[in-house]
């Protein structure tokens, strides 16, 4: 706790930099090519494993300020780590659309819906729009941020059930294997909510051509 506050009385640029010094010392080099060779290109990517950023993201805390300097790097460990760092309660949904708009990466996406968007207080409102476009990385987010929400114990009126089915049909038939992924899985998730939604969401996947429930 004293460590974080003496920490955020320092100028952010200077703690910026330290942190950037810092991945240096975690790189993989062998993660890194890895992630190349699978298509997932960042102008600067160290390879830190994920595990060692949110160890360095406990240690900072919770910090808006030092989050959206870090967003603004080019950087996948600064895009990562931001994410982990923002505070949920105080991002305000015009970043979360600047964000959203310079997502360039599945892996930013994915992890970006789980450590923070579905955190958010207008996450379902926020997931259930994404999921209703036609862009990969909004329609990846929003089926992830749905999934940990069915997870949680929320439940849908019935006029979301009837807009997730419809767009979890859609986006099955689609042509990206991750969004067709991420919507299986919110779908999953979906069915564990009761055998009400267990039922609707296997009829949901029987008119697509998928019996896995």
């Amino acid at each position: 706790m004293n460590n974080n506050v003496q920490q955020s009385n320092r100028p952010v640029d200077e703690r910026l930099r330290e942190i950037k010094k810092s991945f240096r010392l975690m790189m993989n080099g062998v993660t890194a090519q890895s992630m190349r060779d699978k298509g997932a290109f960042y102008k600067v990517n160290w390879g830190v494993p994920l595990p060692m950023l949110r160890k360095l993201a406990a240690e900072i805390g919770p910090d808006y300020d030092l989050s959206i300097a870090l967003w603004k790097e080019n950087v996948r460990e600064c895009k990562l780590l931001a994410t982990m760092v923002m505070p949920a309660e105080r991002m305000q949904p015009e970043v979360v659309d600047i964000w959203m708009e310079q997502t360039e990466t599945l892996e930013v996406a994915e992890l970006a819906a789980f450590n923070l968007y579905r955190h958010l207080p207008y996450a379902a409102d926020l997931a259930f729009r994404w999921i209703a476009t036609d862009r990969e990385i909004y329609q990846l987010c929003g089926f992830n941020v749905l999934g940990r929400l069915f997870m949680d114990g929320c439940e849908p009126n019935e006029r979301a059930v009837n807009e997730l089915i419809d767009q979890a049909q859609a986006a099955l038939q689609g042509h990206s294997v991750a969004v067709r992924k991420a919507a299986l899985s919110c779908m999953s998730h979906f069915a564990d909510l009761g055998l009400v939604y267990e039922r609707l969401a296997k009829s949901a996947l029987k008119r697509v051509g998928i019996d896995f429930l």
